[in-house]
């Protein structure tokens, strides 16, 4: 009688002793842990010369691309390290020519040079009676070594 999902063995199992055959099998010579691979297999595998050329060149490409790469990006560096130093030189520049130029301008008291033109040397301002003018017809140009006529 079963009871349940599963037949309860009443007698062990014994293995029968192996019966001896006639001939013997040939063991089998294996020279390496991997199985055999067949011929056509290990052909197929092969990469031949035009692939090897092509990624010869395909690693030479990506080779001058990343070495380009690196050299642009050292050089922009660069430049920009040159702009920022010239810019700051600018700015120095700029602030030494505000300095001098303030300098100047309270060295030189105007009221005192028109003081010494007018009363100690005698300059008196241009009016229209001492403006001479001059028109010259006979050509497009005034040379300077020729006389000018009193009209």
């Amino acid at each position: 009688m079963t009871e349940g999902n599963t037949v309860r063995v009443a007698e062990p199992y014994i293995q029968e002793p192996a019966r001896k055959s006639q001939k013997r099998p040939r063991p089998v010579k294996q020279t390496s842990a991997r199985p055999e691979v067949s011929r056509e297999y290990r052909k197929n595998l092969r990469i031949g010369l035009p692939t090897v050329f092509m990624l010869f060149l395909a690693l030479t490409a990506v080779i001058y691309i990343i070495y380009n790469y690196l050299y642009l990006t050292a050089s922009i560096d660069t430049h920009k390290d040159n702009i920022v130093s010239l810019e700051t030189r600018l700015e120095q520049l700029k602030n030494e020519n505000d300095a001098l130029e303030q300098s100047i301008d309270t060295s030189v008291d105007l009221n005192y040079v028109y003081d010494v033109a007018i009363n100690e040397l005698g300059m008196v301002h241009a009016g229209e009676n001492n403006t001479i003018r001059y028109d010259k017809t006979e050509s497009g140009y005034v040379r300077q070594y020729e006389s000018i006529t009193k009209n």
